[in-house]
């Protein structure tokens, strides 16, 4: 608290910001954790849910009017939502093709067969999925739990990876 006392000039303002805080803050945090869904994000939104308002002190003239109540609810929820926004923009999952997956046995002299069993698990998963099994790169997606715009990359990845191994094998 000590932070927001420090943005304060007159100790009128130190006075209600305190009883504010003291007055609002499970609120508060019931709100944000309402749209959140996770306290250290509620717990986030709050903070500068509060910084905001130590630098709006001016508008808050009793602490105890619903006015103010509002104010502070209204302040709080619109930080909880940016804080949404912000997380589901920047959320994404490495995607590691060197994963060394489940291991695949092939009896057989096919080069070709050969070949996909060198593969990184995920491109010979989606070989396998795309060319042996017969999924349309749609259906591969869904499957795979990715974006088509995914799917139809690592499915040009893994064939481009799949073509070099097989030129390389076949010069040897």
């Amino acid at each position: 608290m000590m932070i927001y006392l420090q943005m304060l000039d007159t100790p009128e303002e130190r006075s209600r910001f305190e009883q504010l805080y003291r007055m609002y803050r499970s609120l508060m945090f019931y709100a944000a954790n309402e749209i959140l869904h996770n306290e250290q994000d509620a717990e986030d939104a709050v903070h500068q849910a509060f910084l905001k308002i130590a630098g709006h002190m001016e508008k808050i003239e009793d602490p105890e009017c619903p006015k103010a109540r509002g104010f502070v609810v209204t302040v709080v929820e619109n930080k909880a939502i940016d804080l949404y926004r912000k997380r589901k923009r920047s959320q994404t999952v490495e995607l590691d093709d060197l994963l060394p997956g489940v291991p695949a046995v092939y009896e057989g002299e096919s080069l070709l067969a050969a070949c996909i069993l060198k593969l990184p698990a995920r491109y010979r998963e989606v070989i396998l999925l795309r060319y042996h099994q017969g999924y349309s790169v749609k259906e591969m997606a869904s499957l795979l739990g990715l974006s088509f715009a995914a799917a139809s990359k690592l499915d040009q990845r893994a064939k481009s990876r799949l073509r070099d191994l097989y030129e390389k094998e076949e010069k040897l």
